[in-house]
This record gives structure tokens, sequence and C-alpha cells, in this order.
């Protein structure tokens, strides 16, 4: 082999990129070619492992002694096409000059971040590890979880120009494998030409692409993956993603709460029930107050109404015009404390709550029942964060169909979103079970949430292998 023309031909393959070494040096007659892309890979393994045993080597050199001297854990032959693959992949590919064999060794060296609490699902009492960016720590946290060989770790490779690796995992002797066929053959037909995170897949997987119904379930932590898996669903881990997708998904998920696990049953079907009562004043609380306020004034208490007149008669705008308004600010408001720099973040509050909040009230632009129950609203949203962009979205329908047709607009309202969420299937689960179709088995971690040892079967709202899960 000719160890500079090769060396060449890989530099210019790879566009003379800056972060491209190659190298070789001469050692008993033979030739030895080095080539691997510096910025992920270990220099300092590569020095020590690789180039100093073989440049201190005394005897000759051929493939095998390469190979065998190598001190690195994956060491393996490969072919001609897959060396610019292994190469973006980190490995140092190694080239003889009396050989035409190809060897690769990988010593890959990402910077990355260690495991840590995600910001989405802290708990009091739990396990505190989440997930990160790279793939192989994501799969070492499932890793540590499964001690069976029933875990399957299927792989693939989506995006034509990003080839970003893809792994399916899932329990083997507890999935419907049919499920697993349906969402491989959805992953094979993607083409697209990069997949940066694992939300480029929530669209091309879901049954409904258009609907705003939340299809695909997500979490950032390896203890909520791994019960989803003993429950019958597939996880996808994207690389460079901390999120994890899970298939399939029902509204019920959402629900839960990773804290409800490790805490008393009775006190989580408690905030279960709080957490629905949040969900319908977060939907319909501004929609519902705008349509008391227009049309059905004279059900309210009397004092209650006197209070409404003196505090909204100084207000120069129509109910329905500032009650948007004052909701409008609250999502800039919030928009604002996403992307300005933490130190900022306390003044943006003081300015949002005091100068805005108050000082608007005291000028008489908006009145004090409009500015509590817009609050609220916003509050109770995010009692259920996974599902926040849903419900803002049916926050403003709700708050338009409250202003233009009253309450009896509101009711036909709920009725239609409830029979349309009922619609939906997402490989063949009810968005809406175990609720519609009612599953009495899958209800004991409904609302209501029964010990552990209560729950001897597998959820009913998908098909799965095993249905018992304690005997």
């Amino acid at each position: 082999m000719n160890i500079k023309k090769t060396l060449t031909q890989i530099k210019n393959q790879l566009h003379n990129s800056v972060d491209v070494a190659n190298r070789s040096i001469q050692k008993n007659g033979v030739e030895i070619g080095f080539v691997y892309l510096k910025s992920i890979t270990d220099n300092l393994i590569f020095a020590g492992s690789i180039f100093e045993p073989i440049s201190e080597y005394e005897g000759d050199l051929d493939f095998s002694i390469i190979s065998q001297i190598v001190k690195a854990n994956d060491v393996s032959e490969i072919e001609k096409k897959e060396i610019l693959d292994k190469i973006l992949d980190g490995a140092v590919i190694v080239f003889l000059s009396n050989s035409e064999k190809i060897l690769s060794v990988d010593i890959m060296n990402f910077n990355m971040r260690t495991p840590s609490e995600p910001p989405t699902s802290p708990v009091i009492m739990g396990p505190r590890e989440g997930f990160t960016e790279d793939l192989k720590t994501n799969l070492s946290l499932l890793r540590r979880r499964f001690h069976s060989a029933d875990l399957v770790l299927d792989s693939m490779f989506v995006g034509q120009v990003t080839k970003t690796k893809v792994v399916l995992a899932y329990i083997d002797n507890i999935v419907d494998k049919r499920i697993v066929k349906e969402i491989k053959k959805k992953l094979e037909k993607i083409k697209i030409d990069g997949i940066v995170d694992s939300y480029y897949l929530v669209t091309l997987l879901s049954s409904r692409p258009n609907s705003i119904l939340k299809q695909i379930g997500n979490a950032e932590k390896p203890d909520i993956i791994s019960a989803k898996m003993l429950e019958g669903r597939i996880a996808i881990i994207v690389d460079n993603s901390p999120i994890v997708l899970t298939i399939p998904f029902v509204f019920l998920e959402d629900l839960q709460s990773s804290n409800d696990y490790y805490t008393n049953y009775i006190y989580s079907t408690i905030l279960r029930f709080i957490r629905v009562v949040a969900i319908l004043l977060a939907t319909i609380g501004p929609g519902a107050y705008i349509a008391f306020q227009l049309y059905h004034y004279n059900v309210l208490p009397f004092k209650y109404l006197i209070t409404i007149a003196d505090s909204t008669q100084q207000v120069p705008f129509t109910p329905f015009i500032e009650i948007l308004f004052i909701s409008l600010l609250f999502q800039i408001l919030y928009e604002v404390s996403l992307r300005l720099p933490s130190y900022l973040g306390l003044a943006t509050s003081v300015v949002g709550a005091l100068i805005l909040g108050d000082t608007g009230v005291k000028a008489g632009l908006i009145s004090p029942p409009t500015v509590i129950v817009v609050a609220i609203a916003k509050i109770a949203l995010y009692t259920v964060p996974e599902q926040s962009s849903q419900i803002t979205i049916l926050q403003y329908i709700f708050l338009l169909i409250g202003a233009s047709l009253g309450l009896l607009g509101l009711i036909g309202g709920m009725i239609y979103f409830l029979a349309y969420a009922n619609s939906v299937e997402n490989y063949d689960t009810p968005y809406l079970a175990p609720f519609s179709p009612f599953i009495l088995s899958d209800n004991k971690d409904g609302v209501f949430k029964v010990p552990i040892n209560k729950m001897e079967i597998r959820p009913k709202s998908f098909d799965n292998q095993k249905k018992e899960r304690m005997k």
C-alpha cells in the first residue's frame, strides 16, 4: 500500500479540514501511516497507546503484530469503504505499507457534561441522574438499571448529512414487536439532511403531525424511561440529545410525576387531583371569566359583581382586550425570562411584577380581578409543564370562544375538543386511555394511585407481550 498517496486521498475527501491529522513513520523497513480527527480523538491516548508502542517495537512489523501491541480496547480490521465513517466516529486509522489490511482504533473523546439532575424533572426523593448529550453515557445509564439479556439496543443512522445515531431501546419479552417494526419502518423512510435533536423525530413519527395534541412521550431521566420500558414502551435515544422519546404515549403520562412514585400514594392521589383542577383552570379559566363578565354577570354573587364593576369602570379597554393584553404581557415576560442571562432574571421579575403589574393597576389601565385570573391561569399552566405549549394554545382558543359565544360556547368547545382528543390514536393507542376507553386496571395508576403492590398488571391501554408484572 502506498501510504503517502492513501493519506493524501483521505485528507482530500475530508476537504483538508484543519482538524485532520495524518502522519507516517518508518520502522524496520515498513512505512506506517496514521489518520484521525484531532477535534474528537484523545491525542494523549493516541501518543501513549498507539504511536509509542509501535515506534518502540524492535521486531518485524506486520498487521497482526500491530493489532496486538496497540493498547486500546476497541481495535478492529475494517474495509476501505468504512474508513471515512470510522474517522468521523473518532477512530484512528492505521495503514501499513506491507499490507492491504486496515486497522481501526477507537479513541473518541468528545467534551461532554456529566449526568446531573435535569431542570425539567427535579425530585425531592428519588434518583437525580439525568441523560446527557452523549449517546454512550445514556446507554450506560439504562444498562445499569437492566441486568438482563432481554434489554435490546437496536441502532440505525438517520440524516443524510449528519448521519445521527438513533437507538431503539426496549425489553424483548415485554414489548409488542409489531410497534417496534412500525417505528423502524418510519425511521428508515425519513429522508432529511440532518437530525440535530430528538425533537426533530416527534413530528416525523406522529400519526397526526398537524395536531396540537402531543403524541410522543419524552423524559430526561433514566428512571422514568426505565419505568416506561417496563410497561412495554419503546425508548428512542438520539445522539447529541438529552431528551429521550417514548412510544406509545397517552395523556395520563404527563399527569403523572416521578415524585408520585417516591412519596405516599394517598398524597400522590391528592396532587394528581390538584393537577387536573389546574389544567381546567389554565385551559378555560380566562375564557370562563370573560364569558361571565360579558354575558352571564347575573349569575355572579352580587358583592363580587360590585367589586368587578368598581375595579373596571376606570379601565379604558373592553374586557376582552384587557384580558388578551394581560395574557400577552405574561407570555412576553415568560419568553424574556427564558432568553435573558440568569443575572438579569431577577430584574425582569421585578419590572414585570411591580412596574407593569402594580403600576398598571394604579394607573387604571388594567383591573386587579383580571390580573389575578390571568396570573392563576398562567401559574396553573406549569403544574403539568410537559403540556404547557398545548394548554397555552387551548387557553387562547377558549378565550376567543368565551368572548364571542359565552358559557354555552365554552361548553360546546370543550365537548368538541374532548371528542377530537378521543378520536386520536397513535400506534393503535387511544390518546385518552385509560379514561376513554375506560380500563379499570389501568386506573390504579390514573388520577387515583394505589400502592405499588396492587399494580400487578401492565397497562392494557397499549399492546404488550406480558400482562402480569407481579405474582
